[in-house]
Parts: structure tokens; sequence; C-alpha cells
């Protein structure tokens, strides 16, 4: 993606002390956040602490343009680890800006922006099910019904691989 400065040289400059909190979860975003600068942690917040660290990202860096584009709430909490400078961009400015792209280049950004978005969400949901949810829902995606109408797992893969 693309500087901010290119974008919109006139965002605001925001500082965020470690510990602060720059993105909720299931929030719609009015804005585009760019990370100037500073480290900030993905996760799930529970308690207000960060429970399910995802990962962590350096300025520069676009914080959930991947919500902008698809028009969907955030998926992950995302909290400072440094001091941290953000610019913020106006959602309508952000998709004039997408709109003002050739169509080609829109549908790509719109593909990675899914595909992001999907592999987040997986992501997320094996942090936050506990391993008896995650053995179960697994149970219940290879189970077979037998003809008496009885329900079975066959084991047929290394206790490694299922694991």
């Amino acid at each position: 993606m693309v500087p901010i400065e290119f974008l919109n040289p006139s965002a605001e400059r925001v500082k965020v002390d470690p510990g602060d909190t720059v993105l909720r979860r299931q929030t719609l975003l009015d804005g585009v956040i760019y990370l100037e600068s500073g480290r900030v942690a993905l996760g799930l917040v529970e308690a207000s602490t960060l429970a399910h660290l995802l990962g962590t990202v350096e300025g520069p860096f676009w914080l959930e343009a991947t919500s902008a584009i698809l028009g969907l709430p955030s998926v992950v909490d995302a909290v400072a680890e440094t001091k941290v400078t953000l610019r913020r961009m106006p959602l309508s400015s952000f998709r004039q800006w997408h709109d003002a792209l050739p169509a080609s280049a829109q549908q790509v950004l719109r593909d990675v922006a899914l595909a992001h978005r999907q592999q987040t969400e997986l992501a997320v949901s094996r942090l936050a099910k506990d391993a008896e949810a995650r053995c179960a829902e697994w149970l219940l995606r290879h189970a077979q019904t037998s003809a008496q109408g009885s329900v079975a797992v066959m084991l047929q893969q290394r206790k490694r691989l299922i694991a």
C-alpha cells in the first residue's frame, strides 16, 4: 500500500502510549489507521489485557485496511507495545482513493483483502478456542454415519497430523 502522505498529507498525527488500545475487534471503523512509527501487538483482549497474541507489526504499516476495503468490522484487537504515532484517514477518503483505482486493481485489492480476512478469522478462532473445543470440532468434521445410523470417526491419519 502507499504511504499516507500520498493519500492524505493533512492527516493528523496521534501519539499513543504503550498499553493503550489502538483497535477494538468487532468495531466498524470510521477511518483507516496508518501506523507511522512504533510497534503494535495484534490479538484478542480479555479483561483489559492482551490474552492471546496473534503477532506484532511495526510502522510504517496500514492497520486493518482489509476491513476498510471489505466494509467489515475489525477482526482483532490492537494494543500499542511501544510509543506509537498513528495517522487516521477518514473512511470516505480511503474509499474515494480505492474507487479511483482501475477496476482490475480494485479487484486485486479486494481478493487479497478477502484472503487476508479469512486467514485472520481462522487464526483468531484457533486462538479463542481451547484444545477440547478444537478436538470436538475436528471429530464432528470427520464423523461418518454408518448404515445403521451410528456415527464414528475412522482415524486414518497419523496422531501427529490429527493433533
